[in-house]
């Protein structure tokens, strides 16, 4: 599909995105000397529905805590993607809760339940066309990052199975191996993915110019923004509009009663952060139980 190439926001989404990029690893092996890159969103564009969402439903099914209280963060990402807008402070009271609830938890304990919990819940809802695009990328021997506000350990969990190079993902801050219930920057949502490709780009020696993004929602207009191609996956009805004025491509895989209703988990800043609550909730109980 693509040849071989030669080779300022606010202060919290430049925090979050320096994080990200730090804390990003290669997973799988690359040529050093390319100067073009993919990055895809995950939630949506690469996988049906909100990757965190699943992941608490894969907590639930284990019993670490109650099917009502999955069906209260399901109802409430489903608000947010109907009203269309999320508010600031919202976000950031719930952002609070979650940190607070999985403070103590073991970064590996999470890392293996996101492994066992792809195979299970998350690996048939990868949307094959988006997934041979991004095999495109690598036939050609480009990178392939995901980008997602999705935790970073599960981020790359997920670009593990898929074989992609790395993850980009909302860093949460740890010692020891251990959640201290605080974020390094803020959630990866938004502008602050734009920095995190920025910062990545620079750390890779990456040229922009020369690089795809694609997501299906309008709030990664700047991550979309910095590349030189951008492409529109299964579109919020304002990326639409936004893609066709801009003669950006629009794929779209979903069809029918399907699209709406996977639509519903969504996981841009307040799908990632309802999920998150669902999962913190469900580690406290799992360590209270073992104590």
């Amino acid at each position: 599909m693509w040849r071989l190439l030669r080779r300022r926001h606010e202060t919290e989404p430049q925090a979050a995105g320096e994080a990200a990029a730090q804390a990003a690893v290669t997973v799988a092996p690359v040529e050093p000397d390319l100067q073009s890159a993919a990055f895809f969103d995950v939630d949506n564009t690469m996988m049906r529905g909100a990757s965190i969402y699943h992941f608490a439903r894969g907590l639930a099914t284990r019993g670490l805590f109650t099917t009502s209280d999955l069906f209260k963060f399901a109802v409430g990402q489903a608000v947010f993607r109907l009203r269309g807008n999320e508010n600031p402070e919202h976000i950031a009271v719930a952002r609070e809760t979650a940190l607070a609830f999985v403070a103590g938890a073991k970064v590996d304990d999470v890392v293996r339940l996101g492994e066992e919990i792809y195979d299970e819940v998350m690996a048939d809802r990868i949307w094959g066309g988006t997934r041979a695009l991004a095999q495109s990328h690598l036939d050609a021997g480009q990178r392939v990052w995901l980008v997602t506000a999705t935790p970073v350990e599960l981020a790359r969990v997920i670009a593990q199975r898929l074989g992609l190079t790395g993850a980009l993902g909302t860093v949460a801050e740890s010692s020891n191996g251990v959640y201290t219930g605080r974020l390094v920057g803020d959630l990866l949502h938004g502008p602050a993915k734009a920095e995190a490709v920025r910062a990545l780009a620079r750390r890779e020696g990456l040229d922009l110019t020369e690089c795809t993004a694609y997501s299906d929602s309008a709030n990664d207009l700047p991550m979309l923004s910095l590349v030189g191609h951008a492409v529109a996956i299964n579109p919020d009805s304002e990326l639409r509009e936004y893609a066709k004025k801009h003669d950006w491509p629009i794929r779209d895989f979903r069809t029918g009663r399907k699209a709406t209703l996977t639509a519903l988990p969504i996981a841009a800043g307040v799908g990632a952060v309802a999920g998150g609550v669902a999962a913190g909730i469900a580690l406290r109980k799992h360590y209270r139980a073992q104590g």
